[in-house]
């Protein structure tokens, strides 16, 4: 830290994104990004973009991909807020509607970027447990005034809540605002966008991350009432205008008119996962009943941290966190079925392994 650095930073943990290898062929499966490439659509787009305009500004209104998004979702004119990412959808969220007197609360098991974002802006949060099977109780967050937040499915569970369930979280109270992170909703959930003409109090947030093969494009997006979509335009016009480039935007505009390849790829992913969930299981492993791009999964002969290690010593990368409460797992993204095809065929060796050693 330099002599320069404000002091309002210096407690500030950052958000620890997963590795990137360098270096070393690894099959990826530890930062939940789809094994698919970008719809053809999307490419032949891209190649014959005009090029020799990069020299100019993109479109701060990102008018195409919003109205997209618009027609897409049958929602009415000023619903729909893009991003770089759906990073700075939540970080302008963050700031746009806390302050020193309204926080925001969360659970103690998600998204590891909102205490970050808390602690970036300044402001107070708190975390409230889930249950012991790891699922959000709706009737804990009744009594709290501050905003609150929740991935669905959950960030690190994959565990999903039911539509109602947000429902009867929205409608709790009206003085509050729920906003729903659904970066994982089209891998077998769904979405409480059609809520939002009943409820002014209620933000979505979703990716272009996940289920259309985006990651590197760094495409998010929020919707909410026309008013909440003006003050986070504010805030952007405020900050960078310019947000999205030329090329993010026609490849999020070309992927969300390519429907087709859009469901057979979730599909995939979902039938991947199922396969995948009954062999680890097969084999012993508890897995989290997931309805994201993920699974958690933890075997009693070896802990969590130590089968990461041995995963990645053998070419496997996946994930593992050192919170206490799910120390024991480790996260393993979706891949294509010949690369889980190869973590479970690891996995069996590890366990045969184990069962030597016991």
């Amino acid at each position: 830290m330099s002599v320069f650095f404000s002091k309002r930073f210096e407690k500030l943990v950052p958000y620890v994104p997963g590795e990137q290898p360098r270096g070393q062929e690894y099959i990826k499966l530890n930062t939940n990004e789809s094994p698919f490439p970008p719809s053809r659509k999307v490419i032949n787009a891209l190649n014959c973009a005009e090029t020799s305009l990069l020299n100019r500004y993109s479109d701060p209104s990102a008018k195409a991909l919003v109205d997209a998004l618009t027609g897409y979702y049958g929602l009415p004119t000023g619903s729909v807020f893009v991003s770089n990412g759906s990073d700075e959808s939540l970080a302008f969220i963050f700031d746009a509607f806390c302050d020193g007197k309204r926080g925001m609360v969360f659970p103690d098991i998600t998204y590891g970027f909102y205490p970050v974002f808390a602690a970036f802006f300044g402001l107070k949060y708190r975390t409230v447990p889930l249950d012991e099977n790891y699922r959000i109780s709706v009737n804990d967050y009744k009594d709290i005034s501050d905003n609150v937040i929740i991935a669905n499915p959950n960030a690190q569970t994959g565990i999903y809540l039911e539509k109602s369930e947000i429902e009867r979280l929205v409608s709790q109270r009206n003085d509050r605002l729920v906003i729903i992170d659904e970066a994982y909703i089209d891998f077998g959930g769904e979405s409480a966008i059609s809520l939002l003409p009943k409820y002014d109090n209620l933000i979505i947030v979703q990716t272009f991350s996940k289920s259309r093969n985006l990651a590197g494009a760094r495409i998010g997006m929020a919707f909410a009432s026309p008013e909440i979509i003006n003050d986070l335009n504010t805030l952007r016009n405020s900050f960078n205008p310019y947000n999205l480039d030329r090329l993010a935007i026609i490849a999020g505009t070309e992927a969300v008119k390519d429907t087709e390849y859009f469901k057979k790829c979730t599909a995939e992913i979902i039938s991947i996962r199922e396969s995948t969930v009954k062999s680890l299981r097969a084999l012993g492993f508890e897995i989290l009943p997931s309805r994201a791009n993920f699974i958690m999964a933890k075997c009693n002969r070896i802990s969590g941290k130590e089968l990461y290690l041995t995963l990645k010593e053998r070419g496997i990368l996946v994930r593992h966190f050192d919170d206490i409460r799910i120390s024991d797992f480790v996260r393993v993204t979706i891949g294509g079925r010949e690369q889980m095809d190869a973590l479970v065929k690891e996995c069996a060796k590890i366990i045969e392994e184990r069962k030597k050693i016991i």
